[in-house]
């Protein structure tokens, strides 16, 4: 279990923080640690060798999709042979059901869902419920509800060779799993039935199917088979299927919700009518009536999750099922990424959600019973963790308090880099120094960030750049994420010499040919130049030997005081350890991976707006292979792109 692929072993700080963190887990039991851990320090390698010590299941929480899709890649590399799973949120695009009272305007519930990540989290499910090797990275996406685990294992259908099984009763029980019969099985969650034998894509895959042969009603044999050019892989004895969905009920179930709901509806209808709310009390009785029509037909109603606790039989007021009660089967880790950042997420997710839903019962959109269709509350998220590791450069003071204010610190880079050195200049005349010292780095093909504090600066300051003989770009949340990607690959190339942005030049964000982090306005203490957002982006200069910051400010404020202290705290014991062992900092070499280096082949084919739609069609099927084999192959960025010009594809 837990075998990491890599030959290299643990070095710098890594061994002290790996055997710290073991000793407080397994003699000691102190089971919430805090890792501070310094950017460039290999973070991930230390948790990783965590991992395979305790040989626990291990969910790893990010903080968005991007960060999680970077440390899916990570460990996947890391732990070949066991299972590395991807349980993020399956929308690609989610507007939820709302209403504004002030305006008067009710928004109904808009989603795209992602397939690929359906399967994903599919995927994840089962290998919690049949393995214990498994590492899942997630998002918050993790609070919200999921099926009962313990009725989501009654439900799986286990079929052997010479097992006993009539092929019409195995149909039933496919169905009742989510799954559709089908011509010819060839989509996740298809069976078909030709003859003696049946085919079977389970509900996670797109790679294989299952082939089942009959003799009578006697289990022959059993193979797994390609899916697209229908070799067989192996000859296998058994095979269990579980849900082609990760949200299923039964006829039965569904019925006695049903009952459950119209007796919720009529305690509603009766309030309103007391406090004299008839128009209400007419919107929740017809908007009910209707979906409860909708479950007893086809099982499904829009909004069904709205109805969970009445089809979990869960009392008011209950915590919802989540993939986290999936690891409290058993002992398990959890690794808070960037908890500084995640923590505060998980906070704020109930109240966020409940105050939306409030507004739709309140006018009678909805039974008071959606309120319980939510995320973990934070008291409930901590109630169900024991062993939990926060892995963060500035962990905040919840986590610490959490540690009992002992803090494993991880700040010795195995290539011996620095902290950063930072200087602090005053305002006056900032752009004419700053411009100096960018074409300083473009002499010597080194780059630059510039840090400002809104969108409008940001812009201004990059055309200012321009007048003056440098390529500069500026990165804001107003971009895609295609185009920010871009712009930092080219920063990389040197095609441009410095980036300004705001706040996204910060955590996950390693490029090693930067060797000047300009923070302009750095006294202007808030959010935005607090102690935390200092130091991580003090940080962005640790990966090249000729890492330096500059603080334009008039006055030093304590969050700028704190972040410079703890920086110089840290540089000083990176220099000690380098003295010690006579190391040599070296710049980090990563090469540059273009993502987008075939883009010119689209570019004709999206101006082309006389493209016939029989060339378009083959196009859009050739583009969406590539897309899936890019996801595949965790080039989330490339399938990212493709995806995008496959929107534009539509829209001309």
């Amino acid at each position: 279990m837990f075998k990491i692929s890599l030959k290299f072993n643990p070095s710098g700080d890594q061994p002290k923080a790996i055997k710290e963190i073991l000793t407080n887990i397994k003699e000691k039991n102190i089971f919430s640690n805090v890792l501070l851990g310094a950017t460039g320090t290999g973070k991930t390698f230390t948790i990783a060798n965590i991992i395979k010590e305790l040989k626990l299941p291990t969910l790893i929480l990010a903080h968005n999709k991007t960060l999680a899709g970077q440390l899916y890649s990570e460990y996947k590399s890391l732990f070949p042979e066991s299972k590395i799973e991807y349980f993020v949120s399956n929308f690609d695009f989610y507007q939820p059901e709302a209403y504004l009272p002030r305006t008067d305007t009710y928004i109904d519930k808009s989603c795209k869902v992602n397939a690929e990540i359906e399967m994903l989290r599919l995927s994840t499910l089962n290998s919690l419920c049949t393995s214990k090797d498994v590492i899942v990275i997630a998002s918050v996406a993790c609070i919200y509800g999921a099926y009962d685990p313990e009725e989501y294992i009654k439900s799986f259908v286990k079929v052997e060779v010479n097992q006993e099984f009539k092929r019409l009763e195995f149909f039933r029980k496919l169905v009742d799993l989510g799954y559709e019969r089908s011509i010819n099985a060839v989509n996740p969650g298809n069976f078909a039935s030709k003859g003696d034998f049946l085919e079977v894509v389970p509900g996670w895959t797109d790679e294989y199917l299952v082939k089942i042969i009959f003799f009578g009603d006697i289990v022959e044999s059993i193979f797994l088979v390609e899916l697209l050019n229908k070799s067989v892989l192996k000859k296998i004895n058994h095979f269990t299927f579980s849900s082609a969905k990760d949200y299923i009920t039964s006829k039965e179930k569904t019925e006695a919700a049903c009952i459950n709901i119209l007796k919720e509806l009529k305690e509603r209808k009766e309030w309103f009518l007391k406090n004299n709310k008839l128009i209400e009390a007419d919107k929740i009785e017809k908007r009910t009536l209707y979906d409860v029509e909708q479950l007893r037909e086809t099982n499904f109603c829009n909004g069904i999750e709205n109805y969970s606790r009445h089809l979990e039989f869960r009392a008011p007021n209950t915590p919802p099922y989540t993939l986290i009660d999936y690891f409290n089967r058993t002992d398990w880790l959890l690794v808070v990424d960037e908890s500084h950042i995640t923590i505060p997420q998980v906070k704020g997710m109930y109240a966020t959600d409940y105050s939306r839903k409030k507004s739709l019962v309140d006018y009678g959109y909805r039974l008071p019973s959606a309120l319980d269709n939510r995320p973990l509350k934070f008291d409930e998220f901590n109630s169900k963790i024991k062993k939990v590791i926060y892995l963060s450069a500035t962990p905040s003071e919840y986590e610490i308090a959490k540690s009992n204010h002992h803090v494993v610190e991880q700040i010795i880079r195995p290539t011996g880099l620095l902290d950063p050195e930072i200087f602090i200049r005053k305002k006056e005349n900032q752009l004419n120094d700053l411009i100096l010292e960018i074409k300083k780095r473009k002499a010597k093909n080194e780059r630059v960030f510039v840090i400002t504090l809104t969108i409008k600066m940001s812009e201004k300051l990059t055309v200012y750049f321009q007048e003056n003989d440098i390529k500069a770009a500026y990165i804001h949340n107003e971009l895609k994420t295609i185009e920010r990607l871009k712009i930092l690959i080219n920063l990389r190339k040197g095609i441009f010499d410095c980036v300004v942005g705001i706040n996204l030049l910060r955590e996950g964000l390693d490029l090693p040919e930067i060797s000047l982090v300009a923070i302009l306005d750095a006294d202007k203490e808030g959010f935005l130049r607090d102690y935390r957002s200092l130091v991580q982006l003090i940080g962005r200069a640790a990966r090249n030997v000729e890492g330096k910051v500059i603080m334009y400010a008039d006055t030093i404020t304590k969050s700028m005081r704190k972040a410079i202290d703890e920086t110089n705290r840290r540089r000083n014991t990176q220099i000690e350890y380098n003295k010690k062992y006579q190391i040599k900092p070296k710049t980090i070499i990563k090469p540059i991976i273009d993502e987008f280096k075939d883009e010119s082949e689209y570019d004709d084919l999206l101006k082309d707006k006389k493209i016939s739609l029989k060339n378009k069609e083959k196009i859009k099927k050739d583009l969406t292979k590539k897309m899936k084999n890019a996801a595949k192959n965790l080039n989330f960025e490339e399938a990212i792109r493709i995806r995008n010009i496959l929107i534009e594809l539509d829209a001309n």
